[in-house]
């Protein structure tokens, strides 16, 4: 491009500039305008990608995948409730041989109860002598099995233990102790069984 600048009849210097764009390179033609950016269609659609499309076969597999953990709950659930019935059952077997073991060892104070009213007792003193053997063994037999009697007289009162029947002025005992045993209370081990029923002493001197 030229320009030219005339003054006073006389040429002044010709200033020229060129603004082509330089070619490209191999030959090709200058990208259009517009042509620049990211690629996207002309047309103003946009482009379609694999993963915007689940594949059958995705689907599939996580259908096996929940068939297969439905299937090991219903396995679970099956164990659990085959588990709680013999559970059930072993602790109804225990509890009937333990109370076998108890009657059987029952069976030879009942023997020595039949004897001692089949027998004819010479005195009154021989009679008693013998239920006094019967006594002393159903004790030992309750002592092996961890029965205990509730410690009574002389002890001091405890409502866990006693049941108070009645209350005695009385210089006998000292206060709040127990007078004297009306009937006798047993303990399983740590286990109240049943409370001793007793009289309990009042003693405002003590």
């Amino acid at each position: 491009m030229q320009v030219k600048k005339q003054n006073g009849g006389s040429s002044k210097a010709e200033l020229e500039l060129d603004h082509e764009l330089p070619p490209a390179e191999n030959g090709d033609e200058p990208a259009p305008q517009g042509s620049f950016g990211t690629g996207a269609p002309e047309d103003g659609g946009s482009a379609t990608t694999g993963e915007d499309v689940q594949p059958e076969s995705e689907l599939e597999r996580i259908r096996a995948e929940r068939a297969a953990y439905l299937d090991l709950a219903a396995r679970l659930q099956a164990e659990f409730d085959n588990f709680r019935k013999r559970s059930i059952k072993a602790q109804q077997e225990y509890k009937e041989y333990a109370l076998a073991d108890a009657l059987t060892s029952l069976l030879p104070i009942l023997d020595s109860l039949d004897n001692a009213l089949k027998t004819k007792a010479a005195s009154l003193e021989d009679f008693h002598a013998g239920i006094e053997l019967i006594d002393k063994q159903f004790h030992d037999l309750l002592a092996k099995l961890g029965v205990q009697p509730v410690p009574t007289e002389g002890e001091p009162f405890n409502p866990n233990l006693h049941q108070a029947i009645q209350v005695v002025e009385t210089d006998k005992a000292e206060d709040n102790h127990v007078l004297d045993e009306l009937q006798r209370g047993y303990k399983l081990k740590d286990r109240l069984l049943r409370p001793a029923m007793v009289r309990v002493a009042r003693n405002a001197k003590s």
